[in-house]
């Protein structure tokens, strides 16, 4: 079989069948990735994510008084009535330590929802971006989902994506045949940045990706509500070792053990 490595702008733009089998990273870099990562490292016991607001809260309904939040956002901004809305920031070991976190999102939770035909689904982010590059080393079929902004191509999953395509290709020990948006994605990031920087020769400050990522559509969206602080918490590569994955019969995400 030949050795596959994907980018898809877009989730309607994956054949859910042709991601059976394979490895899928889904990615929602601003903010849904970087919120589920942020808060399994908190110490959440684990996310479910829920298509729609009626979904979380009758989820919610089910589970033992205390030992959940609701988090989740529409238009970006919290959810009313939910605990907590996308910023990374908000999901501390305080509020979320051995929780369940019930969680909707505009974008995220939908491209989640389309790869669950996967043989693995592992959430990325900038966040985990090297812990989730040791997961796909040695996977023959990869597929890397962005996850956009309503319904929209973002620049922010496809640098993400990008990064990931030029280290898998280059520090893989595989040859994969890409699409034409891992090409483009792959292209996108080495534009964006000196190559040392893209490279991973020198690091890359938080501070510069996220003056990229305030470019990008969903960058823009976030400081028109004034949430700054979450395109740094987003930008700040490697922050993290964990990496959520999908256990598809319980549909809740959990840190994927090492090795898996």
């Amino acid at each position: 079989m030949t050795n596959v490595l994907n980018v898809y702008g877009l989730p309607k733009l994956a054949d859910p069948e042709e991601l059976a089998g394979a490895t899928v990273v889904v990615i929602d870099v601003l903010r849904a990735s970087t919120t589920i990562v942020a808060a399994l490292e908190s110490g959440a016991k684990e996310v479910i994510p829920c298509l729609e607001v009626d979904d979380a809260l009758e989820i919610a309904e089910q589970l033992p008084a205390g030992d959940f939040v609701l988090g989740g956002e529409r238009g970006g901004l919290p959810i009313e009535g939910f605990h907590l809305g996308n910023s990374p920031c908000e999901y501390t070991y305080d509020r979320v330590a051995k929780q369940t976190v019930v969680f909707t999102t505009s974008n995220g939770t939908r491209a989640i929802d389309r790869a669950q035909q996967a043989e693995r689904v592992l959430i990325g982010a900038f966040v985990n971006a090297s812990a989730v590059l040791e997961e796909l080393v040695g996977r023959e079929q990869i597929h890397l989902m962005c996850a956009g902004t309503d319904g929209e191509l973002t620049r922010e999953d496809v640098l993400l994506a990008g990064m990931l395509v030029e280290r898998i290709s280059r520090l893989g020990g595989m040859i994969y045949e890409q699409n034409a948006q891992a090409v483009v994605a792959r292209e996108t990031w080495l534009a964006a940045f000196a190559l040392p920087l893209a490279l991973g020769a020198e690091k890359l400050e938080p501070e510069r990706l996220a003056a990229e990522l305030s470019n990008s559509l969903g960058g823009k969206n976030l400081l028109e509500i004034g949430l700054d602080r979450d395109i740094i918490d987003a930008a700040r590569i490697d922050r993290f070792r964990g990496v959520p994955e999908l256990d598809r019969e319980t549909f809740r995400l959990r840190l994927a053990q090492s090795g898996e």
